[in-house]
């Protein structure tokens, strides 16, 4: 509670950047004492100093070349189990051989899927070139976790429409986006209302995979649906600026550009949640999208037992099968969405 506060009286005054550095020095301090109990040996503290300066300047290099949130924490992590991995070695005695190592080790002892060892590989490329300037290693000896290609299992129309047939209000005009217009669940929930052309039966994905945008098909039969969710979320638009609360949430850095943004209609939550929160990032309270857990509960419920169509189609994931419960079709603007057929 104590750091929580600390934390929200920092960002009062400081960037965001400043309070993640506190928050990442605090978690090294309190990690420290974990492992020594009393006393931190003086190496042990001036490692954990460069590290931090050290991350820093990899923050610093990740926003200049505006790379997404996801990856940044993303990148951050890896670089943390690196640090642990290393017995806090200090950065300027770091080798391309600790790189390897660490690679080497995901592979044969942790037995990392290929993708996952692949977010490590660039974490660490990245930190190693844009951290430390050392561009002139190799890594060709790492052992790297084998590539499997897979055929990914298909839900079909019938089972989809038995899906849908038991799912109810929010969650249900979700699951229709998301197999009509071929979205991820994180793009669903992240769609605004300057999103959506009804009228041209477009919908704008900000942000997608790869942290780029495109345009996909709006599912005609599900049109009168968004009609309405659209009226909803003006109702709760219009509570929130007779109430002066924050505006939402902006991508990049636009809140700092245009701090009245996220209090203009278009770029308001197509499906905001229905209690404000606070914002891990900005300590403010404001309106967010609505949570994961409402989608995958309701979808949970449908198929009555999750677990089967998990095992079904081998997913440890529920958000991996949600992925998969549209079936393949071309992302072009023209033709006709599968829930239209």
């Amino acid at each position: 509670m104590k750091k929580n506060r600390f934390l929200s009286h920092l960002a009062e005054t400081y960037e965001e950047w400043q309070v993640n550095q506190a928050n990442y020095a605090l978690n090294l301090y309190n990690y420290f004492l974990s492992i020594y109990d009393k006393e931190i040996p003086a190496e042990k503290i001036n490692s954990a100093a460069e590290w931090i300066i050290l991350a820093d300047k990899i923050h610093n290099a990740m926003r200049l070349k505006h790379l997404s949130r996801r990856t940044e924490e993303t990148y951050l992590k890896w670089i943390r189990n690196f640090y642990s991995f290393i017995n806090h070695k200090r950065p300027e005695e770091l080798t391309p051989e600790d790189m390897r190592d660490f690679l080497s080790y995901l592979a044969t002892e942790r037995k990392v899927s290929a993708s996952t060892q692949n977010q490590a590989f660039n974490a660490l490329l990245f930190m190693f070139r844009n951290g430390l300037g050392k561009n002139d290693f190799k890594i060709e000896d790492t052992v790297r976790a084998k590539v499997k290609k897979r055929i990914p299992v298909v839900c079909s129309r019938e089972e989809i429409e038995k899906i849908f047939a038991k799912m109810r209000g929010i969650p249900l005009l979700m699951a229709k986006l998301t197999y009509g217009a071929g979205l991820q669940l994180r793009e669903c929930l992240q769609l605004r209302i300057g999103d959506v052309d009804i009228e041209r039966g477009i919908i704008t994905v900000r942000c997608g995979k790869g942290d780029k945008d495109r345009c996909t098909l709006l599912p005609e039969s599900v049109r009168n649906e968004l009609l309405r969710q659209i009226e909803y979320s003006r109702g709760i638009f219009e509570d929130d600026r007779r109430h002066k609360v924050p505006g939402v949430m902006l991508p990049n850095a636009l809140e700092r550009k245009y701090q009245k943004a996220g209090t203009r209609w278009e770029w308001q939550w197509l499906f905001p949640g229905r209690k404000l929160s606070l914002d891990p990032i900005s300590k403010k309270v404001r309106r967010h999208h609505v949570h994961p857990v409402i989608f995958q509960r309701a979808f949970a419920k449908a198929v009555k037992d999750i677990r089967t169509i998990q095992k079904l189609l081998g997913h440890s994931s529920l958000q991996t099968t949600m992925i998969y419960t549209h079936v393949a079709k071309r992302n072009v603007l023209g033709i006709k969405s599968p829930l239209d057929d």
